[in-house]
């Protein structure tokens, strides 16, 4: 399978739309975007839907994607994760990424003469800044919040989808306990979920070390419809920061 520096800016622009309006990418839409015909645009989606990178939905004429889609978009915001350009392209303004780092540090630097009330400080604010569930370890414990902002999701409507994703959090603790993920930042893409294939949920957990464990985790999780570049990038820089701050 080669994919071509054309076929790979269409994805990344489903991707990135679809995040942010919820509803299928269209060829007209995507025309406009790149400048070129209907036809050349829909000539292309055949291929990403061949690779397995799109797929559509019966309802719609558009394309949303598949998780091999956003795994390949975010191994691609991994490779290029030093590039400055592209990462200020992934979320748009590096003004307010700085703003929102600022933010969670300020809470956490407040809280820090408790760990445990520092780490539910930085869930909170996780869960502010990206709209997704928060969840961190604290000793044995799981601190979960923003259940609220995960069902709000339109993907979770129907009651098959909230019971998936609350069988993925009834086991998300032990698991983490018993798995204990070594990499500092891990991302798990719907089926890639090993405790929630079918749940259509994407789950991005930073490792830091803390006074309760050197295996501590905080992340969220929400919909695969995700902002990958500002998430990642909130949730890793909140385990950093956890982790030095909580050294002190």
């Amino acid at each position: 399978m080669n994919i071509t520096p054309r076929q790979t800016q269409i994805l990344v622009a489903i991707i990135e739309q679809y995040a942010e309006v919820a509803s299928p990418v269209g060829s007209v839409t995507l025309a406009k975007l790149f400048g070129v015909s209907s036809a050349t645009i829909r000539a292309e989606m055949a291929k990403l839907e061949e690779f397995g990178f799109i797929t559509q939905p019966h309802t719609s004429a558009g394309r949303i994607p598949t998780d091999k889609g956003y795994r390949f978009y975010v191994n691609r915001l991994s490779e290029q994760q030093e590039s400055e350009r592209f990462l200020l392209n992934a979320d748009n303004s590096r003004d307010n990424f700085t703003r929102s780092t600022q933010a969670i540090s300020l809470r956490i630097q407040s809280q820090k003469a408790r760990a445990d009330q520092a780490i539910r400080s930085a869930v909170d604010s996780l869960v502010e800044l990206t709209g997704n569930l928060g969840l961190a370890t604290i000793g044995d414990q799981l601190y979960i919040n923003g259940i609220y902002n995960l069902f709000s999701q339109p993907e979770f409507e129907s009651g098959e989808a909230v019971q998936s994703v609350a069988q993925l959090l009834d086991n998300l603790e032990p698991w983490l306990r018993e798995v204990s993920p070594n990499e500092p930042l891990n991302v798990y893409i719907g089926s890639e979920n090993p405790i929630g294939k079918s749940s259509g949920a994407s789950l991005i957990i930073s490792k830091f070390q803390s006074p309760f464990s050197e295996n501590s985790y905080i992340g969220v999780l929400g919909p695969t419809r995700q902002s990958y570049g500002k998430v990642i990038r909130l949730v890793r820089h909140t385990g950093e920061f956890l982790e030095e701050i909580l050294e002190d």
